[in-house]
């Protein structure tokens, strides 16, 4: 089986240079997209619920930025709800999903579990589980959409990435690992994506029960429980989906979020903050109407008065105010008191969206938007035609990259630790263990462990 060679054969060194830098930026970006989420409601009581129902026994994980003990499915739950609860983690386009807020969240759990044994693991072999974990979720939710079109939530193929680097850790013979990727599929909670976005809640976009079906699944097989064969990685008509695994890479299709909120809200800001570096005349009290005209999908998001965090996010109109009146896009803009703000609220009842046709034709291929900005003297600003900043054709810069990292950790972390966990992620290549970068992960934040000098800066 070529999949099973390239997750017990792949080596991080094996990838092309920039996709090796990728998986670090990846890494470095859930956990910032962590770190911003560690202390909203969702990622408090999804740690309280694994704190509660289940217990560590004979596997351990600790519970991100806490240091609480819990069982390894446990902290895969709760990890995966923590990214999922704030919406800036990276995503891709024609599995029209994400991998990382599942994968990593699962893995860093095994891992730790694995670690809590006393076995060790290098930096390289992490990294190389991690971009095993990337490639193969991706590719599995490209096959779902071909086998099962019905836009479903992220978590439905993920869990396939978390038995694929997991079962490079544990080192699966074949048989156990086919039975562990069919398990995984058909234990998968494929979800219908659109409820969600029509009324938003805590489920997201399913990360946490995609991580806790992948490492689920792991230790069913590892103890002989079978599964069918995975309908998304074994049949023959889905075999173009998986023939060029280790020489092309999805990872490098990945996009990236600069703020934390839908994807298909992106565009529409990237047009905005475009348009309010060129036109500094545009301020909150200057503005009379703002008109949005988008695809189709985008135009659903609406949000013009959210009532709870969940909301914010999955809006267009409201995140699109909240940048115009404070300049800025972060978790704090989209969470707590900012969602009932009168300032904020002022000016996103005075945006309209609007379905454009031939934006709509160009979905899911490209997500486009154009901003109108009509102000109170009757100048009228449009702006061209935007994609959303992030995408691989619209990249974000190293410095953009370091600027979103330290917006959503140096508040939560403050700024010593969100730095050593950086400087931690760029050495994990050339170490020889994981120790500390797990330490600096997994230890709560007010008892904080000795930071070692190298990863001071």
């Amino acid at each position: 089986m070529q999949l099973y060679s390239f997750v017990q054969n792949f080596s991080y060194k094996d990838a092309p240079l920039h996709t090796r830098e990728l998986v670090k930026t990846c890494l470095l970006d859930i956990i910032g997209v962590a770190a911003g989420a560690r202390d909203n409601q969702t990622s408090v009581m999804l740690k309280t619920y694994a704190d509660t129902h289940y217990s560590a026994n004979k596997l351990s994980s600790r519970l991100w930025f806490d240091g609480r003990a819990v069982h390894p499915l446990g902290a895969a739950y709760a990890g995966g709800f923590c990214v999922d609860s704030l919406d800036a983690h990276e995503g891709h386009f024609t599995s029209k999903g994400h991998a990382g807020a599942t994968v990593v969240p699962a893995i860093v759990a095994l891992v730790d579990a694995y670690r809590s044994q006393g076995k060790d693991i290098s930096g390289e072999e992490f990294l190389s589980a991690l971009c095993i974990g990337y490639e193969t979720a991706l590719r599995a939710g490209q096959a779902l959409m071909a086998t099962a079109p019905e836009y479903h939530a992220s978590g439905a193929f993920s869990g396939i990435g978390v038995v694929c680097a997991g079962a490079r850790l544990l080192k699966l013979d074949e048989t156990t690992f086919r039975h562990a990727l069919g398990i995984a599929e058909y234990f998968g909670p494929r979800c219908p994506m659109m409820r969600l976005v029509s009324f938003p809640t805590m489920l997201r976009d399913a990360h946490g029960a995609g991580a806790y079906a992948g490492l689920n699944a792991l230790l069913m097989a590892q103890l002989g429980v079978t599964g069918a064969p995975a309908a998304t990685v074994e049949p023959l008509e889905i075999s173009t989906f998986w023939q060029d695994i280790g020489t092309r890479w999805e990872i490098d299709e990945q996009y990236f979020k600069p703020w934390p909120v839908c994807r298909w809200a992106q565009p529409a800001l990237t047009a905005m903050t475009d348009l309010m570096r060129a036109h500094p005349a545009i301020t909150a009290e200057l503005i009379e109407t703002i008109d949005v005209e988008t695809f189709h999908e985008s135009v659903c998001l609406q949000g013009h008065f959210p009532k709870n965090a969940d909301e914010a996010q999955y809006a267009l109109a409201f995140p699109l105010a909240a940048l115009i009146v404070r300049g800025k896009l972060g978790p704090k803009e989209v969470t707590g008191d900012s969602i009932h703000a009168p300032d904020i609220l002022s000016i996103s009842a005075k945006i309209t969206l609007h379905e454009a046709p031939d934006l709509s034709t160009r979905f899911p291929e490209e997500i486009l938007s154009r901003v109108t900005v009509t102000l109170k003297d009757g100048t009228c600003l449009t702006s061209p035609t935007a994609t959303a900043k992030g995408d691989p054709g619209n990249p974000m810069s190293s410095d953009e990259f370091a600027a979103k990292y330290h917006l959503l950790a140096d508040d939560s972390l403050g700024s010593t630790l969100s730095n050593a966990i950086k400087n931690s992620v760029e050495a994990l290549p050339g170490s020889d263990d994981c120790q500390s970068f797990f330490d600096l992960l997994l230890s709560a934040t007010k008892t904080a462990p000795w930071i070692p000098q190298r990863f001071l800066g």
